[in-house]
């Protein structure tokens, strides 16, 4: 049976999204029927643009409607939360943008709705899905890096003014915009939570963080140093250094299309074409996490066994500790939610 992908707003994101998905040669049994957008117009431009033969005015009507199976959101940070809820009381399946929601709590009520309800949702990192992740992983399990003693990590963006990374009220800031991706990478080699975190950084004036570098520190002696900013470009790659020696994910090592492997030889992972251009780089990937969501829905599954539940809330915890730090708040941090 063919699975239903609805689209939760008409943004950048979304697009590269249903740019990545609709250009994959090998999407197996699913496609995408249907978007949303509270602007019906700019819902319907986008709908002309990828071919998408429904258009809805409201997520409410999408959500209610009998049109899809899962729901991909990409809307503002601030709206992750009431989304995701939204379509899953719905019985809709949901892949939620990064980050996941403002805090841990809301992260941790939208999971126990999911396994409520029985189905599937995932925080959409999309870089577990990357083919470099994949084969890193299996090295790493094999040994090939030794003991992983050290990993450095670095994401910095020139975030435009019309961005809403400045703006208190979408949900913004460095960590919840790209701090993801490095706070996923020690976490994904070391499979445990750090010890001590240790954050300095500094603000925007709305209140949001600008920029920060967070030190990780694990059992063994083990340490990932980690630097983001959003108004400085970094050369965006990341090291992870072990006793047989180090391999380097190149610029953009949160979905790499070149590695340096241990022996210093080159690994290219190439991605499909589109007749579309992105926004982002290396966009294409996107559309791994969408087949994993659709494996694990064919299968029975509510999460990702290489995105799960206790990732996403690993990383809301740790963000929630970092903005504390930084002195960051937001009134969804005052609040409590149910389930």
């Amino acid at each position: 049976m063919t699975l239903r992908w609805g689209i939760v707003t008409a943004g950048r994101i979304s697009h590269d999204f249903v740019n990545a998905f609709n250009s994959y040669p090998n999407k197996e049994d699913q496609e995408i029927v249907a978007v949303a957008a509270r602007n019906k117009g700019r819902a319907a431009d986008f709908a002309k643009t990828h071919g998408i033969p429904k258009v809805f005015d409201s997520y409410e009507a999408m959500a209610k409607s009998n049109d899809i199976d899962v729901a991909y959101i990409g809307s503002l940070n601030s709206e992750h939360y009431e989304l995701s809820i939204l379509f899953l009381e719905n019985g809709k399946h949901v892949l939620c943008e990064k980050p996941f929601c403002l805090n841990a709590k809301q992260t941790r009520s939208v999971i126990s709705l999911a396994k409520k309800k029985k189905l599937f949702v995932m925080e959409a990192v999309w870089t577990r899905f990357s083919p470099a992740y994949i084969e890193l992983e299996k090295d790493i399990q094999n040994g090939k890096l030794g003991d992983i003693k050290f990993i450095e990590a670095d994401f910095g963006i020139v975030s435009p003014d019309d961005r809403s990374t400045h703006i208190k009220e979408f949900g913004g800031g460095a960590i919840l915009d790209v701090g993801v991706y490095v706070l996923q990478l020690p976490q994904f080699v070391w499979k445990q939570d750090p010890k001590r975190i240790t954050t300095v950084g500094s603000l925007y004036d709305s209140g949001v963080d600008l920029a920060e570098t967070i030190i990780l520190e694990y059992e063994g002696g083990k340490r990932a140093v980690l630097n983001i900013h959003t108004q400085q470009e970094f050369w965006n790659k990341a090291t992870i250094y072990g006793t047989k020696g180090r391999v380097t994910l190149e610029q953009p090592f949160h979905f790499p299309h070149i590695v340096i492997d241990v022996d210093g030889t080159t690994k290219e992972y190439p991605l499909h074409s589109s007749k579309l251009p992105y926004n982002f780089t290396n966009s294409p990937g996107l559309v791994y996490q969408a087949l994993e969501v659709a494996r694990c829905i064919r299968a029975g599954l509510i999460e990702s066994p290489r995105m799960t539940h206790d990732e996403s809330m690993g990383l809301a915890l740790l963000e929630d500790i970092i903005r504390r730090q930084l002195g960051v708040h937001f009134d969804a941090d005052d609040k409590e939610y149910p389930w």
